[in-house]
């Protein structure tokens, strides 16, 4: 419970702390943090990280589960969909549609899902959390992710840019580094610099959610929004964790992926229905409801596993 009582303290300060200052700065100093966090900041932490991490083990599944709570998620949510329209007789716009699948299907599993995991499972299991993220949800958001918002959204001509900005992510080229740097020793004034700037990076990391945050002002979307935030928050990780055993997943190593698979809606899911012109309100309703319903849902998680 001490764990748990410091990491609210941190996550809730320092979100509370970038949306104050997202309300009092320019409008263009988030976009300025998330660029030195996605060229620098976060590549510093997978490096510092994933050097110090535990890689034994069957950790090349987190990426396989993360593909099995992105595709039970959208097809949980494409359920609702239709039984919705059965119940109502009424079908929900082609946009609305994507924005929902979206919002049920990809995580906020590297900005909130890396210093949560850090916070609670501590360093040794680490890397369950960053192959979940980089080599699960990245794909995942910015591979069925695009193909859904191409079909559901009325712009299919930004695909190829958004498969290019994969490939140059500096996230994945320093993932790729660190798994190399692991086999050097070096020095431990270095090693110790590099986790200090790890930790900088994460907390301001949880600063910029707290400008994006500020900047959202759309709630008209909330009761759709629900049953999305439903799916991907506690039916999926309800159904998937439980059955975690069966993969050798257990201990330590479970509590990462559950807490993974229970994080709200990603970014990416506004940055695609930005891109595709999906339903962009339901986007933005997604990301505010997820951030404070984490806090509900955190400490069931925790006691469950």
């Amino acid at each position: 419970m001490t764990n748990l009582f410091e990491l609210y303290v941190k996550l809730v300060g320092l979100v509370l702390l970038g949306f104050i200052l997202g309300r009092k700065l320019p409008s263009t100093v988030p976009s300025v943090v998330g660029h030195f966090l996605f060229y620098l900041g976060v590549p510093i932490s997978i490096v510092s990280f994933l050097y110090q991490a535990d890689l034994s083990g069957q950790i090349w599944i987190a990426p396989a589960i993360a593909y099995l709570a992105i595709l039970l998620g959208a097809l949980l949510a494409w359920l609702a969909i239709k039984g919705q329209t059965y119940v109502t007789n009424t079908m929900p716009q082609q946009p609305t549609q994507g924005s929902l699948l979206l919002a049920a299907m990809v995580g906020n599993t590297g900005y909130l899902g890396f210093p949560i995991t850090l916070a609670m499972v501590g360093q040794q299991y680490f890397a369950w959390a960053l192959f979940y993220d980089l080599l699960g949800t990245v794909f995942g958001a910015y591979g069925l992710g695009v193909a859904l918002a191409a079909r559901f959204g009325n712009n299919i001509n930004n695909s190829g840019q958004i498969t290019k900005a994969i490939l140059i992510n500096p996230a994945l080229w320093s993932f790729a580094f660190g798994l190399l740097l692991r086999q050097v020793k070096i020095p431990h004034l270095v090693a110790f610099y590099m986790d200090k700037l790890a930790w900088i990076a994460l907390a301001l990391s949880l600063v910029l959610i707290g400008m994006r945050l500020s900047q959202l002002k759309s709630w008209r979307s909330l009761p759709q929004v629900g049953i999305s935030l439903a799916i991907k928050m506690i039916l999926v990780p309800l159904i998937l964790g439980s059955t975690l055993g069966w993969f050798g997943v257990t201990g330590s190593a479970a509590k990462v992926i559950v807490l993974q698979m229970a994080m709200p809606p990603a970014f990416a899911t506004l940055v695609l229905a930005e891109t595709f012109n999906l339903d962009r309100d339901l986007a933005v309703t997604a990301l505010a409801a997820g951030a404070f319903i984490l806090l509900i849902t955190l400490p069931f998680w925790l006691w469950l596993f």
